[in-house]
């Protein structure tokens, strides 16, 4: 396959997956303003963004049956059909989030519907990240996949910064009364527009080679899911030990982070805003060299590298955060973005590899999807609870340090993978001896 069509294909899904996180990322950066205006008691103390975290952690009950429903049937009718499924439900979610009305106007009318939208789009992301990481792993080369992998994950980080730099923007441009009025509400209201962008990226792709020759020569599962849960456990169970501790550190470190610094350690919502802006920044510099480097070194030194560094730095990092003063957030923000861009920089590439071509989205949404919606969706609302109820504002890192001692055991046990081709290339199908299954 030539370059420049590889290349096209990268683009746009990481494009794609932009848009969405964008969309997914909204919540976390205006969830004090969600909390004055959709929440009861909203102006209690920290009980309001208690409650509008948990409604965050909601929308993961329901990711796992989105990767349930929506993987294996895009292992039936192609990544390409799904991905842009998953695109329109995400964004049209987003857009009636900004058209809700008022606690004061409608009442608990206010966050059911809230939380109504908040599970439409976990059922979305359910189908989205796992179609995405496989749609790139299946074009990219073998000896590049760590490089070109590693765009996923910079347009998840983008799409984080897209909406973090809207959000500073606007909280810049209105006062306060204004912006808790009606200024949250516009970068959902843009999420509408932005899906149809993402929409028509993903309408001018092509289906994976990997997925056109399994179609072309009948030999897709006739049972995704079935086959996934019964022939390929193996790989599910490192795929959900893995993700436990990587999204413990993404939700911690990019949803958590912007309410603990307002809320903990006192920083104003703007200026909170710009450390976690400058953070991201960092990490979308160093996010393409680190795949680029997984594909040299190979993807497990880096997991273990960062698995490590989290089991021992997470409460120091947080100790410098707690104190307030701009050298000790600095840092703080750096140590934990430097340990979770060796993640962000070869998760994308290490998970696709853990499963045959007829299976590997299915398998990756169902494993990633369990393990996200118990231990990362829930992290920002035990941790808001633990600061709260414990006093000790660095127990965030003690949380983090425990989860990464848990994964450890799915890190010793993962297979190497750069450099190597996907299980199932070839185009063999699950009833076949494979990589995967023998694992």
């Amino acid at each position: 396959m030539d370059e420049r069509t590889v290349r096209k294909a990268v683009g746009a899904a990481a494009m794609g997956n932009l848009v969405e996180w964008f969309d997914y990322g909204i919540y976390s950066y205006v969830v004090l303003y969600i909390t004055l205006n959709l929440i009861p008691g909203g102006d209690a103390g920290n009980a309001g963004p208690g409650y509008a975290f948990a409604i965050f952690a909601v929308a993961y009950l329901v990711r796992p049956f989105g990767g349930i429903i929506l993987g294996p049937l895009g292992d039936r009718i192609g990544r390409k059909a799904v991905l842009s499924l998953t695109i329109v439900v995400m964004s049209g979610a987003s857009f009636c989030i900004g058209l809700l009305p008022t606690y004061a106007a409608v009442g608990f009318l206010a966050p059911l519907l809230l939380i109504l939208l908040r599970m439409v789009q976990g059922f979305a992301t359910g189908g989205e990240y796992g179609g995405a990481a496989a749609f790139i792993a299946e074009y990219a080369p073998d000896k590049r996949r760590g490089f070109y992998c590693s765009f996923l994950e910079l347009g998840t980080t983008g799409g984080f910064v897209l909406a973090a730099g809207l959000v500073t923007a606007l909280e810049f441009g209105l006062t306060d009364e204004a912006m808790t009025s009606w200024g949250w509400r516009v970068p959902f209201l843009i999420a509408g527009p932005l899906g149809l962008v993402g929409l028509y990226l993903r309408s001018k792709l092509e289906d994976t080679p990997a997925f056109r020759e399994l179609e072309e020569k009948a030999q897709l599962s006739e049972s995704p899911l079935r086959d996934v849960l019964t022939k390929h456990w193996r790989p599910m169970i490192i795929c959900i030990g893995l993700v436990l501790f990587y999204n413990v550190a993404v939700y911690t470190i990019l949803f958590y982070m912007p309410d603990y610094l307002q809320t903990t350690t006192g920083l104003e919502a703007t200026t909170a805003l710009l450390y976690i802006l400058g953070m991201m920044l960092v990490i979308m510099i160093v996010i393409i060299p680190v795949g680029a480097l997984s594909d040299r070194i190979g993807r497990k030194p880096l997991i273990l590298a960062s698995c490590i560094g989290f089991i021992v730095l997470s409460y120091p990092a947080f100790l410098m955060l707690d104190t307030g003063t701009v050298l000790g957030t600095v840092g703080g923000l750096l140590v934990l973005g430097l340990l979770l861009v060796l993640l962000l920089g070869t998760m994308s590439a290490t998970l696709p590899a853990l499963f045959d071509t007829d299976v590997r989205y299915g398998g990756f949404s169902i494993g990633y999807n369990i393990s996200t919606s118990i231990f990362g969706g829930t992290a920002p609302a035990i941790l808001t609870f633990l600061v709260t109820s414990t006093g000790n504002n660095a127990f965030p890192g003690v949380y983090v340090a425990v989860a990464a001692v848990i994964s450890l055991g799915a890190v010793l046990a993962l297979r190497e993978s750069a450099g190597m081709p996907l299980p199932g290339a070839g185009f063999t199908t699950s009833k076949a001896a494979s990589p995967s299954a023998a694992r």
